[in-house]
């Protein structure tokens, strides 16, 4: 299909290509031209469950060296190996196809290209590390062809049929063909002579193929995989019968891959020296590599990717036997409802066009149930009320049906409409007894659940959707075909409708009543837009357009009585203030029609988006109402935070809480005794957050605190634990267990050959007493048993050396039977880090933690070499890897976009410090804030810089600053650090108001009013103190005074040797502070000009000490083409900047673990070059700060919306920011980086980032 000539791929953009895309910014002096446009999505993305693998074509799944794909109906599903932890992660959804995929295959000769066909004759090329289309084949319909036909010989001369599953050429042949029959089993066909050279048999009669793959790396081995029940088979083709069977699934396989190159594993390196060296069976045998414990025909250590009939895919380990990575269910069409279990917001219920209901973990993203399926499409769901654990689902042709969740099974079904369709279901969660259905016969029908109808409503049409009213039992509403929305009252015996709104032009679908204010109800139609009606009024209040296409999806916020958000058919979801008809943001993530939206009350800023893309992606709506967390975190009065509905629908009014959650927590409060503020801020923050360890990190928050033990929650066991509770709980978890396993797999399939003239010569040595000659045989034999049994007849240090060399043995192997050998000799740390080489971080740590308690023990053995207080050395050994894999298990978690499960992990060791940084580098600071508020005086420094950082995000320009609410709110947050001065003179200097208006602020913040800072300015002048003449410039009527005395200051400094980034970085930050207006005055032009230069500089040199890697190549071109394209004279030269880049790659590129090619050591100039630089750039006083910023949802590949970054080129995964020409985008996780070390634009326009 592929061949390496016919692509032309476009390499990735350099700096420079960025440089040259933008420089027409560099020219220009319009400083506020798109000043409004710099902007990131205010929803947030922060889960993805993936689709399934489809069941229904045949080359669904393919794989090139460390990559592995399956697709779905209409999307492609493309995972990479982390070789850091040694594990799969999603790298990129695929989503270009109209039609079901009915194949796709990578290029044998560029593992980039990467090839997909679907349904319409589309044939598309793909360029996979760019993510993008490179060509499209539209007319692929080829004519049919047949030479020869082969039938099963128990065929010949009948006409019964029996499908050909599966056929595969050998490999290292042209002539023999694999093929398999459903019924007739499996035959070796050489097709140049039309004979069959060998028939296979299987074990069982009942056993059926549905796919079969050669494994290249094995010449004449081939695998299975059965249609019934998901067993894999491996084979020979010298033998007829299987060499092995592995039950993987209870589910039949659909297809099977083997990966030609395996992946590369992390390599293991022991801390210890190891003798590789053992020749003589006199002196230390070693077992020759040959003799490992498989039987004559040994396993491969190939990677087979198993694609399953119930949509479960995995890469499967031949070798080693077990799952890399496994994702066990999904749906593989599309997914038209989902909804949160009422008395659980973990729990989500998803409804598809496979055929089955699926309730889902949303802290796992993993399948906890699923219903037997079979039931055609199911087009809607709805949970029974409270605990009762029932699902009443619609279908298009089956009725519809009540499911037991717990017992898996159907109970009830509802034939009432026939054979007709059924488009939604709705249990009334007023009276538990009463569920609706509409449906394409016209009717909307109320029932009890036993099945007695109460009321059948019939309609001119179809009826799409019906929602029953959340204030008034006895009321429901209907969207009908007709175009009109009906509203019906069951507490009368009358069939027509109390009220029919009209005004939409084509169909309606869903319709919602609002939860908060009464009488008010919204319609999606197919006109593409959203009708808000009210019922007392008897008219549409406001019409919402946007949608370009049929609207599906609706939903009301629980607590925010005007947030309305929609889903439609054109792939987005829409946020809506319906008071004025505001969009307030749009969502391009799905690949596809979004047709569901589901929030839980107890989260009402969590919201699960589903789509006939097949996925389910989980959001935070809590950046919508970002000035009320602020609030809270300020300390504001409860008028502030809680209101009622008719004040907060008030056109303008600030966001106001008016559910039953913020009300229930505010009650709490109010019975609590003395200060409640560390409740009230837990409270709050677990309202607001996403589910992805908010609860845990306030549980280690209590557990640091003092709080008892029996207080904590019943699940906290399921979470990261504190260090002091991991070992107690896992503890009572074995004793719960009946039996133990104390390794993954056996001792291997069967015994090694044995030489028996070896053997009889260890039989004499061991009669002869010479044991320890007897055990080293034993050991070149493959016999680690009878050696270690007899060796400590030798002595117990001789006993532990074999032991050791045993477990070095299987750690070569990445054998788990490893682990009982280090338990028994006490090394922990070769285990801990044998766990951690295979990214079971989890298991290193209870190992550590276990040594930390004094479980896991040296073995006393009488040496000289220990000393008699070894053993308080042992514990502090302990401690301390307990420590470094605690930071490496936070690592991954945070790397992977899960920043507040990273703070877990070093909250259970009691690392504050990391938690805090691990936050704010996450961009929680509002969490950092709370938790750093209750934590005290030991996150005091990290609560600080957060404050910092989020006053900052109150000054951003897009967010109504200078309204004098956000004014306030940072003067606020700014007045909790204690040492503030400096902070407050920045946001006064930044204020754009009116004079008076600032001189406000300046009395809130306690500063002398402008005139009399302009008097103090010319004061400090005179006395030649120039920092306090900038600070109180910038805060005068003439703040662009401060501009000529500071940039020359910090210009002087650099013509000198011994200056250092903290000698002018404050100069530099306090200047960036002028208000933009002034900045931007044409007498201003040349030293903004150098501001802007030396501001680039300092932030690439702050880059590098924060070690923000990704974004230092970018501020040093930044800065030369700044220099390149004004007119300016400051003490920096191009060279000069290059030379600096350089020396910094050459430098730290030693450090870059993973780089497959040997890098290139740094020149003695360059060595010189980076000494300098290291000497100016010193340490970073905030320690844990350093590293990359990474956000929530980082690691999420989006479907539709693929935006390439200008400072890299490159696509950007995970969240966008968007700079001031509403065009160009660098990924939020680059725009934060960039913003802590330069304040402004990397589009050189002068205007402040603020991405916070």
């Amino acid at each position: 299909m592929c061949s390496g000539s016919v692509f032309f791929i476009s390499t990735v953009p350099s700096v420079m290509a960025w440089m040259t895309y933008i420089s027409h910014w560099f020219d220009e002096d319009d400083w506020y031209e798109g000043q409004q446009r710099a902007k990131m999505s205010r929803v947030k993305q922060v889960g993805l469950l993936a689709a399934g693998c489809q069941p229904w074509n045949k080359d669904i799944c393919a794989a090139s060296g460390d990559r592995f794909a399956y697709c779905a109906t209409l999307a492609i599903y493309i995972y990479q190996l982390d070789h850091r932890y040694n594990e799969f992660k999603l790298h990129a959804i695929m989503s270009e196809h109209k039609k079901t995929i009915t194949a796709i295959s990578w290029c044998p000769h560029n593992p980039d290209v990467f090839a997909s066909a679907s349904a319409d004759s589309l044939v598309i090329m793909w360029n996979v590390n760019e993510q993008k289309v490179v060509a499209k084949l539209d007319d692929t319909k080829g004519s049919k062809n047949q030479k020869h036909v082969l039938r099963p010989e128990s065929l010949e001369g009948t006409d019964e049929e029996d499908p050909v599953t599966a056929l595969e050429w050998d490999p290292l042949s042209t002539d023999y063909l694999l093929v398999a029959n459903l019924h007739n089993g499996i035959r070796l066909v050489d097709s140049e002579s039309l004979s069959c050279i060998t028939t296979f048999s299987f074990p069982s009669s009942a056993a059926s193929v549905q796919c079969l793959a050669w494994v290249s790396s094995a010449p004449g081995m081939f695998i299975t995989g059965d249609s019934q029940v998901g067993v894999l088979r491996v084979w020979n083709v010298s033998r007829t019968t299987p060499i092995d069977n592995f039950k993987l699934k209870q589910t039949g396989f659909h297809g099977l891959h083997v990966l030609s190159s395996p992946p590369k594993k992390k390599s293991f390196s022991s801390q210890y020296p190891t003798k590789n060296h053992h020749t003589s069976s006199t002196s230390e045998a070693v077992p020759p590599p040959t003799l490992t414990q498989n039987q004559a025909f040994s396993l491969p250590p190939g990677h087979i990717v198993c694609c399953f009939m119930d949509g479960g895919v995995g890469l499967y380990n031949m070798g080693a036997k077990k799952w890399d990575f496994l994702r066990d269910l999904g749906h593989v069409e599309t997914i038209f409802d989902c909804k949160f279990k009422p008395d659980n917001p973990d729990l989500l219920a998803t409804a598809s066009f496979d055929g089955t209901i699926k309730v889902w973990d949303i802290n796992t993203l993993s399948a906890v149930y699923t219903s037997p399926g079979n039931e055609g499409v199911i087009y809607s769901i709805s949970w029974a009320p409270g605990d009762l654990n029932c699902i009443a689902g619609a279908t298009s042709r089956n009725g519809g049906f009540i499911w037991d969740v717990r017992k898996g099974k159907i109970i009830t079904r509802f034939s009432e409409h026939g054979k007709n369709g059924i488009f939604c279901i709705a249990w009334s969660h007023k009276d538990s007894k009463r569920i609706a259905t509409c449906s394409s016969d016209g009717f909307c029908i109320i029932r009890t659940i036993d099945g007695n109808v109460l009321h059948k409503y019939q309609h001119p049409a179809a009826v799409f959707g019906c929602d029953w009213s959340q204030n008034n039992k006895d009321m429901i509403a209907t969207g009908c075909e007709d175009k009109n929305v009906r509203v019906y009252y069951l507490a009368t015996s009358s069939d027509q409708p109390l009220k029919v709104f009209t005004g939409h032009t084509a169909k309606v679908f869903h319709v919602r009543w609002s939860p908060l204010r009464e009488g008010i109800l919204c319609s999606g139609s197919d006109d593409g837009t959203v009708r808000i009606w009210d019922y007392t009024q008897d008219a549409c209040i406001n019409v919402l357009s946007g949608h370009t296409a049929p609207v599906r999806g609706l939903m009301w916020n629980s607590e925010i009585p005007y947030l309305l958000i929609s889903g439609s058919w054109d792939y987005t979801i829409r946020v809506w203030d319906t008071r004025d008809g505001t969009c307030l943001d749009t969502v391009y993530d799905h690949g596809a029609d979004v047709y569901g939206l589901s929030c839980h009350p107890s989260h009402p800023f969590t919201m699960a988006s589903c789509s006939r893309d097949s996925t389910v992606r989980l959001w935070s709506l809590t950046p919508l109402i970002n000035p009320l967390q602020i609030n809270i975190l300020a300390d504001r009065c409860w008028d502030d935070i809680i209101g009622n509905t008719d004040r907060a629908v008030e056109s303008g009014a600030p966001p106001l809480l008016c559910g039953k959650v913020s009300r229930d927590i505010k009650q709490e409060l109010e019975k609590l005794s003395g200060n409640p503020r560390g409740k009230k801020l837990r409270w709050f923050s677990e309202c607001f957050s996403p589910s992805g360890g908010s609860k845990n990190l306030w549980d280690l928050v209590a557990v640091i605190k003092g709080q008892d033990d029996s207080l904590l929650p019943q699940n906290y066991c399921k979470g990261i634990m504190h260090m002091k509770h991991l070992i107690r709980f896992r503890m009572s978890k074995a004793q719960e267990l009946t039996t133990v396993k104390m390794s993954k797999f056996g001792g291997g399939i069967g015994a090694p050959s044995k030489e028996e003239r070896l053997k009889e010569a260890a039989e004499i040595h061991l009669r002869l007493g010479q044991i320890q000659r007897y055990c080293e045989l034993m050991v070149e034999l493959g016999e680690w048993d009878k050696a270690l049994s007899v060796a400590p007849g030798v002595s117990m240090k001789y006993w532990r050396k074999l032991m050791q060399r045993r477990a070095d043995q299987l750690i070569q192997e990445e054998n788990d039977d490893v682990i009982p050998y280090c338990i028994a000799t006490g090394d922990v740390k070769k285990l801990v880090s044998f766990f951690t080489s295979k990214g079971q971080l989890k298991e290193a740590l209870l190992v550590a933690q276990a040594a930390c308690e004094g479980n896991i023990q040296m073995l006393p053995i009488s040496t000289t070499s220990r000393s008699s207080n070894s053993g308080g050395n042992d514990t502090d050994d302990y401690n301390e890897l307990l420590h470094k894999v605690s930071k490496e298990l936070a690592d991954w978690y945070f790397q992977n976009g899960h920043a507040v499960l990273a703070a877990c992990c070093h909250l259970a060791v009691e690392n504050i410090e990391l938690a805090m940084a691990n936050l704010i580098r996450g961009n929680e600071l509002e969490l950092a804030i709370s938790v750093g508020t209750v934590l005290g005086e030991s996150a005091a420094q990290a609560t600080h810089y957060a404050l910092e950082l989020l006053a900052r995000k109150c000054m951003a320009v897009t967010t109504c600053f200078p309204s004098l609410g956000y004014r306030d709110l940072a003067a606020d947050l700014l007045l909790m650090i204690p040492d503030n001065k400096l902070q407050l003179v920045k946001l006064c200097a930044f204020y754009p108001g009116c004079i008076a208006e600032i001189n406000d602020l300046h009395e809130k913040c306690n500063l002398p009013d402008a005139e009399e800072c302009m008097q103090l300015a010319e004061t400090t002048e005179a006395d030649g103190d120039i920092f306090e003449t900038i600070k109180y410039y910038v805060l005068s009527t003439e703040p662009e005074r401060a501009l000529p005395i500071g940039i020359q200051y910090v210009k002087e400094q650099l013509c000198g040797s011994d200056w250092t980034l903290d000698s002018v970085f404050p100069y530099l930050d306090l200047l960036s502070y002028i208000r933009t207006e002034q900045l931007m005055l044409h007498k201003c032009s040349e030293f903004r000009n150098e501001l802007l230069i030396l501001c680039g500089y300092i932030g690439a040199l702050l880059a590098i000490r924060r070690q923000y890697n990704s974004i230092v190549p970018a501020l040093y071109e930044y800065t030369s083409q700044l220099l390149k394209r004004r007119e300016v004279s400051v003490p920096l030269k191009i060279e000069q900047l290059s030379e600096e880049l350089d020396a910094w790659r050459a430098c730290t590129q030693l450090n870059e673990p993973g780089d497959e090619l040997p890098c290139t050591p740094p020149s003695e100039s360059q060595r010189a070059t980076y000494s300098v630089l290291v000497s100016r750039i010193q340490e970073e006083p905030l320690k844990g700060m350093v590293g990359p910023d990474c956000v929530t949802g980082s690691n999420l590949p989006s479907h539709s919306d693929v935006h390439i970054s200008c400072l890299t080129g490159l696509k950007i995964q995970g969240p966008v920011f968007f700079l001031e020409d509403g065009k160009s985008a660098i990924s939020l996780n680059d725009a934060l980086m960039w913003a802590k070390v330069n304040p402004f634009s990397p589009l050189g326009t002068g205007i402040r980032l603020n991405p916070f």
